[in-house]
């Protein structure tokens, strides 16, 4: 395991990577981008060559061994820096092949131009053995496919700002020797990239590597299958992303006629696919995985390609639809294919272990070489013989991309087997990119992260909690460990608003409740049962006697919601035997989550308590609707009551009627063989509620409501498990003079009473 840098030296490295990147885009788009492609044309180059000058770049692969070896002797970095040096010196034949030009020595030109562009990627396939090692050491971290996409992200728009300048310069019909000046810029630039990266730190342990061995790499990789995959995979995207988009310049020039300022023009438009690819990728790839996205580029690929082998030869001849086709190729094509490239870099460096960067890099790029060398040159080569043959350039290029449309969709169905490295499903990353809400939640991360203010990261927790969303688990568990109790508490307020745990979330959560009591632990607890996490039950059981009440009594709740009713009884002699409000309240409350019968007994015996204050007799009186199941109902009757005590004897009298005019709307004066029996019983006890609960409210007298509720036939209830519990109790408290001032509990009896009526008159008219 590599040692990660320390935040402040990563920063500082990442900073002069970051100009290294500038840097070397601007050497490479000047040097041997589309320019390269341009020129060799200008000379009179066939497909053949340009597949041969494109095949190069692939080669340079092949050298990475080379570079190994040297890394036994030699630092990784000054190996890479060294490499870089001399690249761009290797292209001082190209700067004069106009000279050998203009004394028209064509065959020359493109000798030196190949020689050159040979020297370019054969040194520069020696220094690539520093890329992969380098890139791990200094992405290290939570962020790592942010900044790999950030990189991406540099190079696309150093290209796309260069090429937008480069087409400037050129114009439409340019003198051979503004390549040579633009060749010369770019030496400089190749030169001063090679300096600027000896600046970056070692990565340390990669210059003791044993001898290369290709033999034991390859055994390796392909013993794996997850890996074997990959490789398959990178040879058809490397493939078809390496012809498709080096033959794109040839198809705009032989097939569309247009000059070479233009082309350079259609390749800033690439430029800025590149770029939106890697700024999408940079806002999602942290956040849904490398597997989902590397699916998506490749299927914009797909898409793209489709319209070049449709395209009508009845278009060709308007100019405009001509640039505004190949503009759309051209951003498309690197958009999705260069996100391709990407992402599958950032996929690899996820699939294998950090250790086996350097000899899996190795197979990486030896993969990639051997796709791209070989697909350029058979293109070129396929090009020339449809040409040969008497195919036109419209119908050969035809031929050519229908060819990689279909490696592309063998490319895609093996891209849904790669193993998904804690990844979103496909469906899921797509849903994700179309919901307002998941953006939101990404850009509030984004910020997140970047922020180093406490109070905007307080801000910035409150709005994620408003928005919940899966994807921001991982963050709000780090923040979650934060030694700031605000940034705690926020964190894992966030995380009740979810609608789904992780494993990590629950682990981390129950973790918190032994850690942090009297902080955020109770709130941790609520999660836990609001989210039915069952195996925190044990842990929840041994918290009910806590001394931090608040825990206590999320932890009464929590396992209400989970149902450990054997547990009930236990709650029950916390709640009576405790003196704190707060407590008996959401022990309260708990029972009538559980709500067993049986519980009855014990919220009552917490009325007859030392005087209950107000606040807690409505939770009691609350709890026992719950278990009565009429809790929405009551809970209407007791805010009225609340508005005004002085109300209770005419809200107990509109239930009492109210139930009655019930009955008599829907039963009375019907007749029905079936239910004979119970009518003429139903009827009485209707007509009959006024008259008890008069008696009790006006007259203070309980025993005729007491003796009307016994008089209810318990068969006829006997599917409701509370009905025999409830009708003991209450016949019982309104005899009872203690319970004389008890108010709220009296309105709870009558309106049960009334809503037995309601309930059999139900029952007896369907």
């Amino acid at each position: 395991m590599i040692p990660p840098l320390s935040p402040y030296r990563q920063g500082k490295a990442r900073a002069v990577f970051n100009i290294f990147n500038t840097f070397n885009a601007l050497s490479w788009n000047l040097l041997v981008g589309s320019i390269i492609t341009l020129f060799a044309l200008r000379l009179g180059a066939s497909s053949t060559y340009i597949g041969i000058l494109s095949a190069l770049l692939y080669m340079s692969l092949f050298f990475l061994p080379l570079g190994k070896m040297l890394a036994q002797r030699f630092k990784i970095v000054s190996i890479y820096s060294f490499a870089w040096v001399v690249r761009a010196l290797g292209m001082i034949p190209v700067v004069f092949a106009p000279l050998a030009a203009y004394t028209g020595h064509h065959d020359t030109a493109l000798g030196l131009t190949m020689l050159g562009v040979a020297i370019f990627h054969i040194i520069r396939g020696i220094g690539m053995i520093g890329n992969n090692p380098v890139l791990s050491y200094l992405s290290a971290g939570s962020d790592q496919g942010s900044y790999l996409t950030q990189i991406q992200i540099i190079n696309s728009a150093t290209g796309m700002f260069s090429g937008f300048a480069i087409a400037i310069i050129l114009g439409r019909s340019p003198p051979l020797f503004l390549y040579s000046f633009i060749m010369t810029v770019g030496v400089i630039c190749g030169i001063t990239s090679g300096v600027l990266i000896k600046k970056i730190p070692e990565p340390p342990g990669v210059g003791q590597t044993e001898k290369i061995n290709l033999t034991g790499i390859f055994r390796e990789a392909l013993s794996q299958p997850a890996i074997k995959l990959f490789l398959t995979i990178l040879l058809l995207v490397a493939l078809v992303s390496g012809v498709s988009r080096t033959f794109l310049v040839v198809y705009a020039r032989e097939v569309f006629i247009q000059e070479d300022g233009m082309i350079l023009l259609f390749t800033v438009f690439g430029g800025l696919g590149n770029l939106l690819a890697g700024m999408l990728i940079k806002f999602f790839v942290d956040k849904i995985g490398a597997k989902p996205i590397f699916i998506i580029c490749t299927m914009v690929s797909l898409a793209t390609l489709i319209p070049i082998v449709f395209f009508p030869s009845s278009a060709m001849g308007y100019l405009t639809t001509g640039i505004l086709f190949l503009s759309f190729l051209f951003f498309m094509l690197n958009f999705g294919f260069l996100g391709s490239e990407g992402i599958a870099q950032t996929y690899f460096m996820g699939l294998v272990p950090s250790e086996k960067t350097l000899d899996m890099g190795i197979l990486y790029f030896f993969v990639f070489g051997v796709a791209g060398a070989g697909g350029s040159f058979l293109a070129g080569l396929l090009l020339d013989m449809l040409t040969f043959v008497g195919c036109s350039q419209f119908v050969s290029f035809k031929i050519l991309y229908a060819i990689i449309i279909a490696l592309t969709v063998m490319a895609i169905y093996l891209q849904r087997k790669l193993v998904p490295l804690g990844a979103l499903s496909l469906g899921g990353a797509v849903k994700i990119m179309f919901s307002y809400r998941e953006l939101q939640a990404i850009s509030l991360l984004d910020r997140l992260n970047k922020t180093q203010d406490s109070r905007q990261e307080e801000l910035l927790l409150g709005a994620l909690h408003d928005a919940p969303s899966p994807l921001a688990i991982r963050d709000l568990l780090e923040r979650a460990r934060s030694p700031r109790l605000v940034t705690r508490f926020e964190s894992i307020r966030a995380l009740e608003r979810l609608e789904n745990l992780s494993e990590d979330a629950e682990t981390a959560l129950m973790n918190d409740i032994v850690n942090n009591p009297f902080t955020t632990a109770y709130i941790s607890a609520r999660i836990l049962g609001n989210h039915g996490c069952v195996s925190a039950i044990p842990l929840l059981r041994d918290l009910v006697s806590s001394t931090d009440y608040m825990l206590a009594g999320e932890s009464m709740i929590a396992l209400a919601k989970l149902w450990d009713t054997t547990f009930c009884p236990q709650i029950e002699q916390v709640i009576l035997h405790t003196d704190n409000p707060r407590l008996k309240i959401m022990g309260a409350e708990s029972l009538g989550i559980f709500a067993s019968p049986r519980s009855l007994y014990s919220l009552l015996e917490m009325l007859r308590g030392a005087n209950p204050p107000p606040y807690l007799r409505d939770e009691v009186v609350l709890a026992m609707a719950a278990i009565l199941d009429t809790q929405s109902q009551f809970y209407r009757l007791l805010v009225c009551f609340h508005s005004d005590a002085n109300l209770a004897p005419a809200l107990a009298m509109d239930e009492a009627e109210a139930a009655y005019e019930f009955f008599k709307t829907n039963l009375s004066g019907r007749k029905g063989a079936r239910k004979k029996d119970e009518l003429p019983v139903l009827s009485r006890q209707a007509e009959s509620i006024q008259a008890a609960v008069s008696a009790f409210v006006h007259e203070h007298d309980g025993s005729v409501l007491s003796r009307w509720i016994l008089e209810l036939p318990s068969p006829v209830f006997s599917r409701d498990p509370v009905f025999e519990v409830a009708q003991t109790i209450f016949s019982e408290v309104l005899l009872d003079n203690e319970m004389a001032s008890y108010q709220r509990l009296h309105l709870l009896i009558i309106h049960w009473a009334a809503y037995q009526i309601r309930s059999w008159t139900n029952r007896l008219k369907t």
